[in-house]
């Protein structure tokens, strides 16, 4: 029985991994602060530690076979409104988690940001969230080349799905989804034609458990080649739209690569458009 750590394990895409990870019959331990994470995310199975992952050490004496770090500040445009907050749980956080990963010499799988790739690569520099990812996939791989550990570092692309928030750190899809149940206006940020490549929380998942198995190194985009604008996904929920503003740290496009988990054998199954009808108006 393989021991395996998800770090924001009891978020939204945490808990579907680990759902997954204990159905197959590893040991599943998440560790989570519940900044965002929830404990109505918590699934059968799994151990639930509550702490901070610069404090790792503390709540994880075990040597895991493989860590999955999930565990960070995920938001784009309020992370350039408390730049300490995203500093605390992405930097500091994970220089615990790589230092953790030097001492116990498990693999790592490090969830990047596709942020980074976004407007021809200044996407990485628009907002402290951006850069904090992007510096710490140079951090894991530097790691991985200075101490010899095997690691492998994904690129999530716009995930929905079930569990997905909404609210002040929520993501579009479930946003707009909410706003739509309550028979509210959707807001879109100006100019609206900012393109994003939704992909379904289980393919997510799949590609994760695939890295995990047999991935090496870095590049391995998890996005579904099919992308939307943001006005379009608004369009898709129906009801009336309302253009605002538009808002700093909010990149026009990101470029897509998934050669290295098609390499694995990933493909996309799920569609946004199917989503939206069966589950979210």
């Amino acid at each position: 029985m393989k021991t395996i750590v998800v770090t924001g394990g009891a978020g939204f895409v945490g808990s579907h991994l680990c759902e997954r990870l204990a159905k197959e019959g590893s040991r599943v331990i998440s560790l989570d602060n519940y900044f965002v994470g929830s404990r109505d995310n918590h699934v059968a199975g799994v151990e639930y530690r509550e702490g901070h992952t610069k404090d790792i050490e503390k709540h994880i004496p075990e040597t895991p076979d493989v860590l999955f770090h999930l565990g960070e500040y995920s938001r784009v445009e309020i992370s350039l409104t408390e730049p300490a907050l995203v500093w605390d749980l992405n930097k500091d956080g994970t220089f615990g988690v790589v230092e953790f990963w030097r001492k116990k010499k498990f693999k790592l799988i490090y969830a990047g940001s596709s942020t980074k790739f976004g407007d021809g690569g200044l996407g990485r520099v628009q907002s402290p969230y951006a850069w904090t990812k992007a510096s710490n996939t140079e951090l894991v791989q530097n790691y991985g080349r200075w101490y010899n550990l095997p690691y492998a570092v994904t690129y999530f692309y716009n995930v929905y799905g079930p569990r997905e928030r909404a609210g002040t750190y929520g993501t579009v899809v479930e946003i707009f989804r909410q706003k739509k149940l309550k028979g509210e206006v959707l807001g879109v940020n100006s100019p609206g034609t900012q393109k994003r490549n939704f992909t379904h929380v289980d393919d997510i998942v799949e590609g994760l458990v695939l890295v995990g198995e047999r991935g090496v190194g870095d590049e391995f985009g998890l996005g579904s080649p099919e992308s939307f604008s943001v006005l379009e996904v608004a369009t898709m929920f129906g009801g009336p739209v309302e253009m605002r503003p538009e808002v700093a740290g909010n990149r026009m496009d990101a470029t897509l690569d998934t050669t290295k988990s098609e390499a694995l054998g990933w493909r996309p199954t799920h569609h946004l458009v199917d989503y939206i009808a069966g589950r979210a108006v």
